[in-house]
């Protein structure tokens, strides 16, 4: 295959995962690393022989790799893992572009930019908005930032598991975008959790207020593909609530850096704050809406 290239996934959770499988069905072949190296051997044993190849050091899947998409739970975990031990990044090909597609925040993008750019090594910031099912459906958004040249260089990859590659700016306006989406996402959540607890409480299932929601002004993708987890608490966790406030102090610190007033993203995050005291904090966004239920 003439454009076939070897890309590195350096934390291989679910959306890593799901990104590695389309990216080997597009011909291309995956070096994976994971801190708990038995989720990238599981990972490993699941896809074809001889298209993925599975490291024990982040240095031996990144020196193979002319792509390298790194989907850490924090900014502060991608650092670490890229610039913590110099050896990291010594040996790479000169033709590496690094590429970090989870939510780690404005600051962190322009700390690796300028950190890998004294390394001669390509950054581009690219969070995404979609999910698992998003990524198989190739119907995942990137918002991606950097320099253009190699946002265009990076655009075949996208392409086995994405719809669209937006390009916003410089390093960071990607993470900025990712917030500003989140933020909605998020409120979006925290309503709907709202809105279903005020239906159930004056009689109505909480099935048939989801299928009215769902033929709503209100219908937007996220309420459509969410309706699971609203309904069935046995559902698979696809975004914890941990993680949600992970992501609100990212947006309410950005808010603050750039003056900008969150009124609305200040109560959200109040209120999954409540649902993470009272024990929600490992389940899914959705569960907030039994926080209040039962409240």
């Amino acid at each position: 295959m003439s454009n076939q290239s070897h890309v590195a996934i350096l934390g291989v959770g679910k959306m890593g995962a799901a990104m590695a499988k389309e990216l080997v069905a597009a011909g291309h072949i995956v070096h994976l690393w994971n801190r708990s190296k038995n989720v990238a051997d599981e990972l490993l044993a699941s896809l074809p022989q001889g298209s993925t190849q599975s490291h024990n050091t982040a240095h031996d899947a990144l020196v193979v790799a002319d792509f390298a998409i790194c989907l850490f739970t924090n900014g502060q975990v991608t650092q670490a893992v890229l610039l913590d031990d110099p050896q990291t990044l010594v040996g790479m090909k000169s033709n590496l572009i690094v590429i970090d597609m989870g939510t780690s925040g404005v600051e962190s993008a322009k700390a690796l930019d300028q950190a890998l750019a004294l390394k001669a090594i390509a950054f581009v910031d690219a969070p995404v908005s979609g999910s698992v099912a998003t990524i198989a459906a190739h119907q995942l958004l990137v918002m991606a930032s950097g320099k253009e040249s190699d946002i265009k260089k990076v655009e075949p990859i996208f392409a086995a598991f994405a719809k669209k590659t937006a390009f916003l700016g410089m390093a960071g306006a990607g993470q900025a975008m990712k917030l500003a989406v989140n933020l909605i996402v998020h409120s979006l959540n925290a309503a709907v959790s709202e809105g279903l607890a005020l239906a159930t409480a004056n009689g109505i299932q909480a099935s048939a207020a989801y299928d009215v929601l769902e033929e709503s002004v209100i219908a937007a993708p996220f309420v459509k593909y969410k309706r699971a987890a609203f309904l069935d608490p046995a559902a698979p966790v696809a975004m914890r609530i941990d993680t949600v406030l992970k992501d609100m102090g990212l947006i309410l610190g950005l808010g603050q850096a750039s003056d900008t007033s969150l009124t609305a993203a200040t109560g959200v995050r109040e209120l999954y704050a409540h649902a993470q005291s009272a024990g929600f904090d490992a389940q899914d966004m959705a569960a907030l809406f039994r926080f209040i239920h039962e409240s």
